[in-house]
């Protein structure tokens, strides 16, 4: 996927940075999404966040809940609903998995970039996760901290 710069169909639409912050990501997993045309539009303009968004599965189906796709202008009488529940693509095995994951092992499937592919297709890439404590956090941000002013001192130092 850390093909960016090189390929010129890919493309990040939106990114949810806060996810690694707050969950503990274990595993992910790429899958397709439904959209409409002007979903697609809307999305290579870069109007998408998938901030306070999550995927749950249902029925047998896979679905991203509470992901926002701004509306597309220029699309008169084929708008879509900026909010409304999207289908993810994922094949039957994976969906067990998840399934498995978020019912017995108690995880969350949070979405972590929503993004174009070399072939110009619509991916998301899920994180199978499981929420981080108050305590977590702050560990983390310490870490986080203490890896820059190391970087600093060497670069200082030589």
């Amino acid at each position: 996927m850390a093909q960016g710069k090189s390929d010129p169909n890919y493309k990040v639409a939106a990114e949810n940075r806060r996810a690694r912050f707050d969950y503990a990501i274990e595993d992910d997993l790429e899958c397709g999404i439904v959209l409409e045309g002007s979903e697609v539009k809307s999305l290579r303009a870069g109007g998408a966040n998938i901030a306070e968004s999550y995927a749950h599965v249902d029925n047998g189906e896979l679905w991203l809940i509470n992901s926002y796709i701004a509306p597309y202008d220029q699309a008169k009488s084929f708008k879509h609903e900026e909010r409304r529940p999207r289908k993810l693509l994922v094949s039957r095995k994976e969906l067990s998995n998840l399934w498995n994951a978020t019912q017995r092992k108690g995880m969350t499937l949070v979405p972590l970039v929503l993004y174009f592919n070399h072939r110009g297709r619509a991916k998301l890439k899920i994180g199978i996760a499981k929420g981080k404590k108050l305590h977590d956090k702050r560990d983390t941000s310490a870490k986080r901290d203490w890896n820059r002013q190391k970087q600093r001192l060497l670069k200082e130092r030589g």
